[in-house]
């Protein structure tokens, strides 16, 4: 488990997965995923990553406001090892529900990731990207000094011709993270 100010990063618990269904299929939450998850879909999801935490410790935590446990998402880390362009590698990733957009929260969790990623895991580095229409979670890549590699990719899951499939790739490394 994290903590920040605010908030906690913890394991996902088996109350989470409602409120998780219910942004999985939010016009909003979902507007840059290729499609909503059903409720099966959104359960199955959130206890993959409740299961990958078991066994490594880490991963994409649930993400709960410090002072009432209410869970407002998910923020963490993810190691990816499909078709990506820059893969293998460990992404930076976040989802909040949208009645806690623009508190910062993303920010502070993901930081909270970062340093983990770094004094802990003592990864060489960490990726985020999205597609290139997210401007919100690209201003949280550059809130966490997050450098725009300027080397967009069409991501592998979608057609070409998706308005989501163009994809911004950002990269911090451990001395970039010393640095900042």
């Amino acid at each position: 488990m994290l903590e920040t100010d605010r908030l906690r990063l913890r394991q996902w618990k088996d109350s989470d997965f409602a409120v998780f269904a219910e942004m999985s299929a939010d016009d909003e939450v979902m507007a840059y995923f290729p499609k909503h998850l059903s409720l099966d879909e959104s359960k199955a999801l959130a206890m993959k990553l409740q299961s990958i935490i078991e066994g490594k410790g880490w991963g994409l935590w649930a993400v709960a406001l410090k002072d009432s446990d209410a869970f407002i998402g998910f923020v963490g880390l993810h190691e990816r090892e499909d078709s990506l362009p820059f893969s293998p590698c460990v992404e930076i990733a976040w989802r909040l529900s949208k009645i806690y957009w623009g508190y910062g929260y993303a920010t502070e969790a993901a930081n909270a990731a970062v340093n983990f990623a770094f004094e802990t895991l003592k990864l060489d580095e960490i990726v985020s990207f999205t597609a290139c229409v997210n401007a919100k979670s690209q201003l949280v890549m550059e809130r966490l000094n997050m450098v725009n590699m300027q080397n967009n990719f069409y991501h592998p899951a979608l057609e070409p011709d998706h308005e989501l499939a163009e994809h911004v790739f950002y990269k911090m490394t451990r001395e970039e993270w010393v640095k900042r």
